[in-house]
């Protein structure tokens, strides 16, 4: 069998009571009013499983014959006084998904309509039952309601907590120990405008401890300090994961695409998830490590939305409803880790959701509005905005500034190529090699090696958003910052907003020297950083990269313009004493630039960016930007580091951004092969109770086509292995006469069977009677598009009505795999 077998941890093969599946990921998709359906199971196992995946009644059948349909396990159709159905009410365990199961999208549709009819026809019975029609018709705003209300909450206090652990590393409040530098200064009358971050009740940790401000004695002991409190907060960090949740790793962003796209992963939205990573996120971001908090807090509001939506039936029975929660929570999250609503429901739509329905548009816009709300309302920066990036810039942009705009668009797409690539090698290699069983020693070495290195570098030292802020933010009279240190003209004799072009000083020059160090340090130390084993995320870093090398260009392209005004691009905009150039905008175009080099976002990193600055009049140049960055890094790859990091994995995920475009016909790729063992089959009406277990055991197929005969070979229907199970031990609990030597029958008539044979069992209710096929002639590239638009699991392969194979998503990602020239073996999940 199969290397990918292995991993299903409840699965023994030989042991009859194992019907765990392992399962792909598979997709929804709902159109012209029609749900299309895709039973999924780790979509190999079907043929060659690895465990039995859908676990319910086949309901196509139902669209089919178009007769009413009751969600039960029962036989719908009247039987024989020898023919033992059924009975009519719900099988447990018919219906729920093991660990690493896909979801029927189908059958939990159907389940969902039929709630809703029987709810419907209820409601005018009685006032409790319109009662409960209103509940639960508002259910679905309630829990984006909830979910939005946690969301903003933890956001401020992961923001309020990361500020001042961040700040703890370099000295304390005395005065109340609960406040941060900035804010232990608010009230101080000591302070000067000049040195406006020193006051007598904030004390350095040199101060503290050997009593001395200033001198070499101060800077290594605030050093040590500086490492000491590192160390700490990234070992903590990194031991609370490892111990209470190790799912709470990462950004979180590429599992939660493939959880939306139907595949189950228990406990990676769990409560003990939720409260590690909210912990962690705040000692991670504290430690100085070169991730950001922004990719952890989607999953922390996904968190909230999956335990939310178990207050509500309508959700937590159902799994295809549950996906819509969460659709609307990482909307929450991207609207409260950016101040960005709008751009958050659009990062839901563009980036991590599969299906996504008119009506999660709206209850996600919802949610994201809550959660900004609440995040506005808690005001975690003080400055009375939603992020601490917000700028205002006083002068419009001119037209040849789109060409270093550009410029900036193919460094962000380099940077993307290169990260991605580099990123992925070292992520593999620690997959492979010993390095990978020691992540408490990885984190360490990391967040040793970033604050040895960071301290020195008063930009590497910041907080990363912090640097941020201080790239992006325009030079005006009152700032201090050596970015801003430019020689001033003396004649100028009042403090206006538009301050005119002016040559560079010596600290602009020093300040571009550390700046292109820490440009540097933070390449190499984010390529290291992101995957190690404590919540990371990469907007923050990546944007970091970007508004530093933005910087730097605007920095050249302002001194350009002002040392040769009278060039032909300069001359009809900058003229001698005019304010033409504004470098913190070059940042801001520099970071969505890298941003979109690493996700290939495109429309929702626009709306993001300009959400985050307040730049409405920047679009155009952020537009530019970013479709560079993204036709730059899909020149050297198509897929960006979420699907990189999916496939690394090796989640059963189809990406609907890859092509296929190669010639193959379905029957070059289904199984069996010429090699392989004849397709395990049931027939529909000569198999006992013993055969149809015997074949359970001695195989690990997640599903069995039902022919209506060995010599016919036409297709009657499909049968799932774990329905096969809960079915027949079911049968044996509650009815007497099903014995070892009971005929099976999934036919609508028994046979006539002797007078002295036991009763026999009658399985229709769980047959598929109407499966996906294909005929063998089908090209792949057509089926290739079924699966990703239908998200199918499987699709059987006839030829004039026989059956002759099978077709899995394993058996498409295998094929496209090899059709790239890569190690089929190497992409499946492990």
């Amino acid at each position: 069998m199969e290397s990918e077998q292995l991993f299903h941890r409840g699965y023994y093969r030989n042991s009859y009571n194992s019907i765990t599946s392992a399962s792909s990921d598979e997709e929804l998709l709902d159109g012209a009013g029609a749900i299309m359906d895709f039973q999924t199971s780790e979509d190999d196992n079907l043929l060659d499983g690895d465990t039995a995946a859908g676990d319910n009644i086949p309901l196509r059948e139902l669209h089919k014959r178009g007769t009413h349909y009751t969600m039960t396990n029962g036989g719908s159709i009247n039987s024989s006084t020898h023919l033992l159905d059924l009975l009519d009410e719900p099988i447990p365990g018919v219906g729920t998904y093991d660990d690493f199961h896909t979801i029927d999208w189908v059958r939990e549709k159907c389940k969902d309509r039929e709630r809703h009819r029987r709810i419907n026809s209820k409601k005018k019975e009685s006032a409790w039952e319109m009662t409960k029609s209103l509940y639960d018709a508002w259910s679905g705003w309630l829990v984006v309601t909830l979910t939005g209300l946690a969301s903003g909450a933890l956001a401020g206090l992961i923001d309020i907590a990361a500020d001042w652990m961040t700040d703890l590393k370099e000295g304390i409040c005395l005065s109340a120990l609960w406040y941060n530098h900035e804010q232990c200064c608010w009230g101080s009358n000591e302070t000067t405008f000049e040195e406006r971050d020193k006051c007598p009740q904030w004390k350095t940790w040199a101060e503290l401890i050997i009593g001395q401000a200033e001198g070499p004695g101060s800077y290594i002991m605030n050093y040590i300090m500086y490492i000491f409190w590192a160390l700490s907060f990234a070992f903590l960090a990194v031991s609370l994961v490892k111990v209470f949740a190790p799912y709470a790793c990462g950004s979180g962003i590429p599992e939660i695409k493939t959880i939306l796209s139907g595949f189950i992963i228990r406990g990676y939205l769990g409560k003990w998830t939720l409260m590690i990573k909210t912990i962690t996120l705040v000692l991670a971001v504290a430690s100085g490590l070169s991730l950001g908090k922004e990719g952890p807090l989607v999953h922390v509001a996904c968190c909230c939305g999956n335990i939310f939506s178990y207050l509500f039936p309508k959700y937590s029975t159902n799994e295809a409803k549950k996906r819509e929660v969460l659709s609307a929570a990482s909307a929450a999250g991207v609207s409260v880790a950016f101040g960005a609503p709008i751009g958050g429901v659009l990062f839901s739509l563009e980036e991590v959701s599969y299906y996504f329905p008119l009506k999660t548009l709206w209850r996600s816009f919802f949610a994201a509005l809550v959660a900004a709300f609440v995040l506005r309302s808690i005001n975690p920066f003080g400055n009375s905005r939603l992020v601490l990036f917000y700028v205002e810039y006083h002068t419009p942009w001119y037209l040849f500034e789109l060409f270093p705009f550009i410029l900036l668009g193919v460094f962000g797409g380099l940077w993307g190529a290169f990260f991605i690539r580099a990123n992925i090698a070292w992520c593999r290699r620690r997959k492979s090699t010993k390095f990978g069983k020691y992540p408490v020693l990885e984190v360490i070495i990391v967040a040793a090696i970033t604050a040895v290195i960071a301290f020195p570098n008063p930009y590497t030292r910041l907080n990363t958003s912090e640097l941020i802020k201080e790239l992006f933010t325009d030079c005006g009279p009152l700032e201090s910052s050596s970015l801003c240190d430019y020689r001033n003209d003396m004649n100028a004799s009042k403090i206006v907003d538009d301050i005119p072009d002016r040559p560079a000083g010596v600290g602009v020059y020093s300040a571009i020297w550390q700046l292109c160090l820490a440009l540097i340090f933070k390449i190499i130390m984010t390529v290291f950083t992101f995957g190690i084993k404590v919540p990371s995320g990469l907007f923050i870093p990546s944007m970091a990269i970007g508004a530093i090398a933005g910087r730097i260009v605007g920095i050249a392209v302002e001194q350009l313009a002002y040392y040769h005004h009278d060039w032909f691009i300069f001359k009809e905009w900058c003229e001698v004493g005019a304010d033409c150039i504004t470098p913190g905008l070059y940042a801001m175009v520099g970071a969505a630039a890298c941003l979109g080099g690493v996700t290939r976002m495109t429309v929702s990193l626009v709306v993001i960016v300009f959400e985050l600055t307040g730049g409405l009049e920047y679009i155009v140049p952020l537009m530019a930007a970013v479709m560079t960055s993204k036709w730059v890094g899909d020149a050297f790859g198509r897929e960006g580091i979420y699907e990189a990091h999916i496939r690394l994995n090796g989640y059963p995920f189809l990406d609907a951004k890859e092509e296929f475009t190669h010639t193959t016909l379905a029957a070059d790729v289904m199984r069996p092969r010429r090699s392989d063992p004849p397709l395990a089959v049931l027939t529909q009406d000569n198999m006992t109770v013993d055969d149809i277990e015997n074949m359970i055991n001695e195989t690990s197929y997640n599903g069995f086509p039902v022919i209506m005969s060995k010599e016919s070979q036409r297709l009657v229907g499909f049968a799932l292995r774990r329905d096969l199970t809960i079915a027949i031990e079911s049968a044996r609990k509650k009815q007497e006469g099903v014995v070892g030597s009971s005929r099976v029958c999934f036919a609508q008539h028994t046979p006539s069977l002797p007078a002295e044979s036991p009763r026999p069992l009658k399985l229709r209710s769980i047959l598929d009677m109407s499966p996906f096929t294909v005929t063998d002639h089908t090209p792949m590239e057509i089926v290739v598009d079924i699966f990703r638009k239908l998200g199918l699991r499987q699709c059987l392969v006839t030829h004039n009505g026989r059956l002759l194979g099978i077709i899995t998503k394993k058996d498409i990602l295998r094929h496209m795999a090899q059709t790239a020239n890569q190690d089929p073996a190497s992409i499946m999940f492990n």
